[in-house]
């Protein structure tokens, strides 16, 4: 009788070893994805940031030259992404392109992050009927979908930079306060934050000491985020043509200017702004990626389960 008991106790230990083992070889699976995913998506955004601050001088080339012998080339060795239908070089040109919608992008992000850090942070700190106030007005800004506002924004101005970045960060910092107000008002019930109301502390020396820099790590991580999603606003407007002026390289204006070269069959115009749209947007989302579950090691730990 002992016998069949001892047996099922090593059967069931045997198991549990092998389900452990199965287990952890999975974590560690998923551990070395994800290293291999942020590995790459750094090595992709060192490559734009060096090809955005090198290549325009270094290539001593004007990126507006015309030639019209040479117009709708394919790509080749002389013009790897091929011209467009003023013989002008797409590699060139998209790069430009590319500065100006990083440009946009960070500067839009910062703005807005800022913005949204400040009234988040505010709203979660004072409380009360500031803080309904604050976030009744927020929750009245986001019912208004972000290009419709964006538009609306930039048809009061002349096409150029800063009104895209004015209308990008203006319909963009609602998110982030929504995020901040969120951590401020969990922060506030730490004992830390106790212990400073009590011992006499004010509500602003708490909040620049102990809430602010709590809640620095997530508004950083939404303006990383928010990168990408400000450069494809940028180039959603500037297909609609309200955005850059046509002149001015960027990857909304590439793309609306090649729609008449896909229609007639070539491809290359149109294939290559878009992919620098999309390469560094899953580039900034995979360190973003890395970013959140270094501050949620929770979440990180129930991964690799």
């Amino acid at each position: 009788m002992a016998e069949p008991v001892a047996e099922r106790v090593r059967g069931a230990a045997g198991t549990a070893a092998r389900t452990g083992a199965v287990w952890k070889s999975s974590g560690a699976a998923r551990s070395s994805a994800r290293t291999l995913r942020v590995r790459v998506s750094a090595a992709v955004v060192l490559l734009i940031a060096l090809a955005v601050l090198l290549v325009p001088p270094l290539a001593q080339l004007d990126q507006q030259a015309v030639d019209l012998s040479a117009k709708l080339l394919p790509p080749s060795w002389a013009h790897p992404f091929g011209t467009d239908d003023v013989g002008r070089d797409l590699l060139l040109r998209c790069v430009y392109g590319l500065r100006v919608s990083l440009l946009v992008g960070l500067v839009a992000a910062l703005v807005a992050s800022v913005l949204g850090t400040a009234v988040g942070a505010a709203a979660g700190a004072l409380g009360g009927w500031t803080d309904r106030l604050v976030m009744r007005a927020v929750d009245t800004l986001s019912s208004i979908p972000h290009l419709l506002l964006g538009i609306f924004i930039v048809a009061m101005f002349r096409p150029g930079v800063w009104p895209v970045v004015v209308s990008v960060a203006v319909t963009h910092w609602l998110s982030t306060a929504r995020i901040v107000r969120a951590e401020v008002l969990s922060l506030r019930g730490r004992p830390y934050v106790d212990a400073a109301i009590s011992g006499g502390a004010s509500r602003w020396r708490v909040a620049v000491r102990h809430l602010v820099p709590g809640v620095l790590p997530q508004a950083g991580l939404a303006a990383v985020l928010m990168v990408p999603h400000a450069m494809w606003h940028e180039s959603a407007l500037s297909f609609l043509g309200l955005g850059l002026p046509a002149h001015q390289a960027s990857l909304g204006n590439l793309v609306q200017s090649a729609r008449g070269s896909l229609l007639a069959g070539d491809w290359w115009p149109t294939l290559f702004p878009g992919l620098l749209l999309i390469i560094p947007t899953l580039a900034i989302a995979g360190l973003a990626g890395a970013w959140r579950d270094r501050l949620n090691p929770r979440r990180r730990s129930e991964l690799t389960l």
